[in-house]
């Protein structure tokens, strides 16, 4: 059995505020820690029977990229819970939620530029 390891690392302002994110994994290509703007990790707790959730992002982050990382990372979810239960339906509601997200962000976009 292989181990394999996840790291991050937070540098936070004096108002505990993150600044810096840096992650590291054992199998990603290159020993040197990558920079990110956001991150949002869930783990589901068997004994309680929920969800437990890290969401950070860089106090620089700008927010229509933190809109789109959430609709991405739903996005990735749709197929993730076609993979991990075969479920269609549920797959394709998530997946039409994210295509209504991105068309009101594209929405919003046009506004603010126009």
């Amino acid at each position: 059995m292989k181990d394999s390891e996840i790291t991050f690392s937070i540098k936070l302002d004096d108002n505990n505020v993150p600044e810096k994110i840096h992650w590291n994994a054992s199998d990603k290509p290159g020993e040197t820690p990558s920079e990110t703007k956001s991150l949002a990790i869930s783990l589901w707790d068997h004994d309680q029977k929920n969800t437990l959730r890290i969401d950070l992002w860089t106090k620089d982050m700008p927010v229509l990229e933190m809109k789109r990382f959430y609709i991405d990372a739903i996005g990735g979810m749709a197929q993730s819970v076609l993979n991990a239960t075969g479920d269609n339906f549920m797959s394709e509601e998530i997946q039409a939620l994210c295509d209504k997200m991105v068309e009101y962000l594209r929405k919003e976009a046009s506004k603010n530029n126009g």
